[in-house]
């Protein structure tokens, strides 16, 4: 069975692929295909922009696909960036279909955050999944994971906020724990462990 992850991000397929290993399938991803329509993520929630990726794209190619929509949540602000994460960085005039760099995020998130005390910095990592064949949306799933940001990046793993994101029980951030340890806690691990059951179901069901 083929399942057609709905992004072109290399680092998060790489991650996908590795939290769904030992599933029968086949993995590919937007950038297997050509002509796909442009998605414009601009849901509320990271489970709407999720499954507006799933939809449109299995609507299109007829695959099964999985959307996956991600992000952080600084207490502190409210809430931000949340579900313009990836383009925090970039002026809202021209959000829809940008991304910013990691490091512009990076830097914007700590200068939004100058003179908080660690104890406040805390921030959830939040994650939605959604499913979706030629018929519709199968099913969405989330995960977060809580830890607190940290004053300078930190470690070299991982990618987005990870070089910021301090998990408490480490001391650490993810971009020093490294896959071994984040891959076992994870906002995205928490949300595919869940969608990993959707998937096993609609292997027995195609068998």
């Amino acid at each position: 069975m083929e399942l057609l992850v709905a992004t072109r991000n290399k680092k998060k397929l790489e991650e996908i692929r590795e939290l769904l290993s030992g599933l029968d399938i086949q993995i590919t991803s937007l950038k297997d295909y050509q002509g796909l329509p442009k998605i414009i993520e601009d849901g509320k929630t990271f489970a709407q922009n999720a499954i507006l990726k799933a939809v449109t794209i299995a609507q299109y190619t007829k695959k099964i696909v999985l959307g996956e929509d991600s992000g952080l949540e600084a207490k502190a602000l409210n809430n931000k960036p949340g579900v313009v994460s990836a383009r925090y960085a970039v002026s809202s005039q021209a959000r829809h279909g940008r991304n910013a760099t990691d490091r512009a995020n990076n830097l914007k998130l700590l200068r939004e955050l100058r003179g908080v005390p660690l104890k406040k910095r805390v921030a959830r990592y939040r994650c939605a999944v959604a499913l979706a064949d030629g018929r519709g949306l199968i099913g969405v799933v989330s995960g977060s994971c809580m830890g607190l940001i940290g004053f300078r990046s930190q470690g070299h793993f991982g990618f987005g906020y990870d070089p910021l994101f301090i998990i408490e029980k480490y001391g650490k951030t993810f971009a020093q724990l490294g896959p071994e340890i984040k891959h076992r806690m994870s906002h995205r691990y928490k949300a595919l462990k869940k969608a990993r059951k959707l998937i096993e179901q609609i292997l027995r069901c195609n068998a």
